[in-house]
């Protein structure tokens, strides 16, 4: 993704600010999907065709992961590794949902709409963190001619 369109998605020029903001959007996202799947197992299960267990179980985890990553965006140059961390299990659970849904899983017809809408979310947030850490950690004109 070109850095302009990254600085216009995050309203920023500063590639820094762009991922802390992408992480804590990701966390807040994240957090409210696992407070939703774990507070609502049943109904949602029931609305998704998923087991409320495995959403309860999900939820709790989810909540859990959205601490870790809105502790890296609250943090005022995010670590490196911790941010490839995040930007991994993200695409692992775009992959994993798609795959669950192919291999395992047999959802209603909101489940068949959901599963994939949240594993594109996902994916985009690991796209855009991506994209932004790689833009932060890029040597600037100003090192390279120094």
């Amino acid at each position: 993704m070109p850095m302009t369109q990254l600085t216009g998605l995050a309203r920023t020029t500063d590639p820094r600010t762009a991922l802390r903001r992408f992480l804590v959007l990701d966390a807040v996202v994240t957090a409210a999907n696992g407070l939703a799947y774990a507070a609502g197992s049943g109904p949602l299960g029931r609305l998704l065709g998923v087991d409320a267990g495995l959403l309860l179980g999900l939820g709790l985890s989810l909540v859990l992961y959205a601490a870790g990553v809105g502790f890296l965006g609250a943090r005022r140059q995010p670590p490196a590794p911790g941010v490839r961390v995040v930007v991994e299990v993200n695409a692992a659970w775009a992959v994993l949902s798609l795959l669950a849904l192919l291999l395992w899983l047999s959802p209603t017809a909101a489940g068949a709409v959901w599963i994939p809408l949240q594993a594109l979310v996902v994916a985009g947030f690991a796209a855009l963190q991506y994209a932004a850490l790689r833009a932060d950690t890029a040597p600037r004109a100003a090192d390279v001619r120094a």
